[in-house]
């Protein structure tokens, strides 16, 4: 039985008891409204404090109306990404290039719920997720005061887990509707057409179109701006205080093994042998082919945020010859491309120098210069064939100084060492604990470009090569230590990165998903009147600007609605479920 699978039971246990509860009338007596399987849990405890916070009405509305202008383009780009997925996936489903449905596919991972989603982790998401709802209808219920429009409650919508929240304005002030057509909550109010926007009595205040508007973009404007909060802290002085301990990783322990026995296990992070440090793989390989056989060696490692010690015989010196890099991939165009390298490849040599790992070729890579030619070493992916190349190098695309090469490198394998054991007993691995810290602080500078916006839209799912990332778990911390400021937080500079990461992420995503043009969204509903009064500017006829706004904001929905579901059920109609 599958997660979904036990998902959907749980579910449907859960509304069956929902069900139950609310024909015997469980919920009236604490003010909670079961809708299907959804319940709304109200309260009138902190309406006095939105009152205070709403005072500040000048501030409030500037940051409304810039919320206004942040939704349109908001809605611009979500809309523009929605129709360019659907041209990609109709053009591959016509190739039948569409590829194999995975994760992203699952019906689990379409909802941002931590402990349903995948991707999500379960405390950092339910702390992003309390922050965002909190925030969103926050800053719909401070606008509302703001504008004179009366807040009656506020709450929090539940379908097993909280899904949302809401807060309950007079329907009547806001959107002029009667009491007969009272409705549970403000997702409710916005679900009325344009036309039933009209008062009751001639002596009840009605807000205008621009204060809706002001109204409903404020929560999306709220989470624009904790995100930009959250992951400026994020990529700012918390990343700054993270430094990498080592990229030399245990990658694999033989059980029965002196190194096992002397609880050395797979993940953890060599940072000293005896009193010399180590930065590497290579750093290790080196210091254990000085030794002579029989010595004993002081392995201190980390794990947890502890350093630990293991005392082992080295039994086996290793071997120290050049083991050289892997090419992981080649950049097409590339000086690398066109002299014919490919995947797989060993570089060896450079310019007569050895190369023994990623760190000796990003060295020497970075005193080359554009035009300058390089004499390369490479073998087969079997380390057989051996031939030499010649290549002239062009400028680099982030520093027009230095020379580019275009290939992305890795290592040749696992660096086996021979600690009180056979080699192979325990694999000492290249981590790039340095290197992914500084593609991890490279972010903010690709936001100019088109990439950078990508890259932090999908980040925790994606990540940089299909991985994710979706913060410093166990494994990822331990290669890293808290420096200058956060020292002496020690693990706990994590739970701030992590938390303000997905706190960072969730109101990012939940802003621009609300952007969209759909009914029930709040851009949906900010669409559609400014698109009435468009219309209405131009035919002059209010039922008819009414209708065409009411079926244009319609049937973008059902667009945006259809294109998510062929976005996720797509793979699975090409290649079956």
């Amino acid at each position: 039985m599958n997660g979904t699978t036990v998902f959907l039971a749980v579910f449907i246990l859960y509304w069956l008891t929902v069900s139950a509860l609310s024909k015997r009338g469980f919920f009236e007596k604490y003010n909670i409204s079961a809708h299907g399987p959804i319940l709304m849990i109200r309260t009138e405890r902190g309406l006095n404090f939105i009152d205070r916070l709403a005072s500040r009405k000048r501030f409030w509305k500037l940051f409304a109306n810039i919320g206004i202008v942040m939704m349109f383009v908001g809605m611009t780009v979500m809309f523009s990404i929605i129709i360019l997925s659907d041209i990609i996936l109709l053009t591959s489903l016509g190739t039948e290039q569409l590829p194999e449905p995975g994760k992203l596919h699952e019906p689990r991972n379409i909802f941002l719920i931590p402990g349903v989603n995948e991707f999500i982790p379960v405390v950092w998401g339910l702390i992003a997720l309390i922050v965002t709802l909190i925030v969103h209808e926050f800053a719909h219920a401070i606008l509302a005061r703001v504008e004179n429009i009366k807040v009656k409650s506020m709450g929090i919508l539940v379908a097993l887990v909280p899904i949302g929240g809401f807060a309950e304005p007079d329907e009547e002030e806001l959107f002029g509707v009667s009491k007969d057509q009272e409705s549970p909550g403000m997702d409710e109010y916005k679900k009325l057409e344009p036309e039933q926007y009209r008062p009751s009595s001639s002596e009840k205040k009605v807000a205008t179109r621009n204060q809706r508007a002001r109204i409903l973009s404020a929560g999306v404007m709220a989470n624009f701006a904790v995100a930009l909060i959250a992951l400026a802290l994020f990529f700012g002085p918390v990343l700054g205080a993270i430094a990498p301990v080592s990229n030399a990783m245990v990658v694999n322990v033989d059980p029965g093994s002196q190194a096992f026995d002397s609880q050395i296990r797979e993940e953890m992070v060599i940072v000293r042998l005896d009193d010399t440090p180590v930065q590497s793989a290579s750093d290790v390989l080196g210091y254990l082919s000085k030794l002579e056989e029989g010595s004993q060696v002081t392995v201190h490692t980390k794990s947890g945020g502890e350093i630990s010690t293991h005392e082992l015989l080295l039994k086996e010196p290793p071997e120290t010859e050049a083991s050289g890099i892997r090419i992981m991939d080649v950049v097409q165009n590339s000086p690398a491309s066109q002299a014919g390298l490919e995947e797989g490849m060993i570089i060896k040599e450079l310019d007569g120098m050895s190369i023994r790992s990623v760190d000796d070729f990003v060295d020497f890579m970075g005193n080359t210069s554009p035009g300058q030619t390089i004499s390369m070493e490479v073998h087969d992916q079997n380390n057989e064939e051996i031939r030499t190349v010649q290549i002239t190098l062009t400028s680099h695309h982030e520093d027009e100084d230095r020379g580019f090469l275009g290939i992305v490198g890795g290592p040749v394998g696992d660096i086996s060492t021979s600690l009180g054991f056979s080699v192979g007993d325990m694999s000492v691995g290249y981590f790039p604990a340095d290197v992914y810290l500084e593609m991890l602080k490279q972010i903010p500078s690709m936001m100019s470009q088109l990439s950078g916006w990508i890259i932090i839209l999908g980040f925790p799912i994606i990540g940089f090569a299909g991985e994710g990332f979706p913060g410093f778990g166990t494994t990822l911390a331990q290669a890293y230590e808290p420096v200058g400021w956060a020292e002496p937080m020690g693990m706990g500079i994590f739970w701030i990165a992590n938390t303000l990461l997905w706190i960072g992420w969730l109101n990012f995503y939940v802003g621009l998903f609300n952007c969209l043009p759909a009914i029930p969204l709040d851009g949906g509903h900010v669409f559609r009147d400014y698109a009435k009064a468009l219309v209405m500017r131009i035919t002059g006829n209010e039922i008819k600007a009414t209708k065409i706004a009411s079926a244009t904001t319609v049937f973008l929905s059902l667009l945006i609605l259809i294109s998510i579901v062929f976005m996720i059920f797509g793979p699975y109609l090409v290649h079956g479920f």
